[in-house]
């Protein structure tokens, strides 16, 4: 029996605790994290877009906070001067100001108008392209054409559409508005709304195009079965088949239309007629640049992020609940 435990230990290693201090050496191997992950060749391709988002993203947004708590002004360039802290004044200051309630109120009266809209036509056009078979590409690309096409030149259109002497005047005739559409305090921010709805139709429209294609056709059939018909099978199935493309598409369609800024100051010269069209984008542009106040609209920019990050988690909790 002597000779048969010294043969094991000999196999073994001669000492029975090593295999334990081994396999427990091998485990705190495994287990010991790596500084850069467990692909550190990932963090180089990836560096030079996170250096894009610190600089152009991150710096930005850090840099206007510490503004908006600081008596900040432009001075020439390599001039020292103090920029005493101010603490919530110019957010006091801003939030006092009639004109920072007004364009918050122009940009809710747009969202209520372009985020509908844009959801209803995208979903609606998508499901028509879904089932064209001829000059399929040609509509796709037709709807897409507007959205990649810069603002300054599809503006000119409608200048030409939309003035006192534009085309749809003349065609409704007696019936156009007067004051005329981009001169009418009611009707200026609403033909922005739909202006903006038109130019980024297809870039939804092909997000809801993707969605559509991983809607099992099988459901579309066992309806028809059933006797329903087309307006069943597009709300049994495909507005619930497509429910994370409308999340997608109201959290894109309401923080592009929490930044509007080139539509008002070209189709209605800065936000007129009396700043019925000046959004919280322009009115940072116009106290900033134009008034010399970068303190006070860099603290409109603070709250115009918390706004949008506000209906964000809103529109990403209800979503969520339905979907639940």
């Amino acid at each position: 029996m002597t000779t048969s435990v010294a043969g094991t230990a000999g196999r073994t290693g001669g000492d029975p605790g090593r295999p334990g201090r081994a396999a427990g050496t091998e485990t705190s191997a495994k287990t010991r994290r790596r500084p850069f992950g467990a692909q550190p060749l990932g963090i180089l391709f990836s560096a030079p877009y996170l250096i894009f988002i610190g600089v152009v993203f991150a710096y930005p947004i850090i840099f206007a906070v510490w503004m908006s708590f600081h008596d900040y002004f432009f001075t020439a360039p390599g001039a020292n001067v103090e920029r005493p802290f101010v603490g919530f004044d110019n957010y006091v200051t801003a939030l006092t100001d009639p004109a920072v309630w007004r364009a918050f109120g122009n940009v809710g009266i747009f969202l209520l108008i372009n985020v509908p809209l844009t959801v209803v036509l995208s979903i609606l056009l998508a499901t028509a392209l879904d089932r064209v078979v001829r000059a399929r590409t040609f509509f796709r690309v037709a709807f897409y054409v507007p959205y990649v096409t810069a603002s300054v030149a599809v503006v000119a259109v409608w200048l030409f559409l939309f003035s006192n002497t534009g085309l749809v005047n003349n065609v409704l005739g007696p019936l156009a508005p007067s004051p005329s559409w981009l001169v009418n305090s009611a009707l200026a921010m609403p033909t922005i709304a739909l202006f903006v709805t038109w130019k980024g139709l297809g870039f939804y429209i092909l997000l809801y195009l993707a969605a559509l294609q991983n809607v099992p056709r099988e459901l579309y059939e066992s309806v028809g079965v059933d006797g329903g018909g087309r307006i069943r099978q597009f709300f049994t199935v495909t507005v619930p088949g497509v429910r994370p493309a409308t999340f997608l598409v109201v959290l894109l369609s309401t923080i592009t239309g929490a930044n509007l800024f080139t539509e008002p100051y070209l189709l209605t010269s800065g936000g007129g007629p009396n700043g019925a069209s000046t959004s919280p984008v322009l009115l940072v542009y116009q106290k900033g640049i134009e008034q010399q106040n970068p303190d006070v609209a860099a603290a409109i920019g603070v709250v115009l992020i918390i706004f949008v990050l506000i209906i964000a988690l809103l529109q990403r909790r209800f979503v969520g609940r339905e979907e639940s």
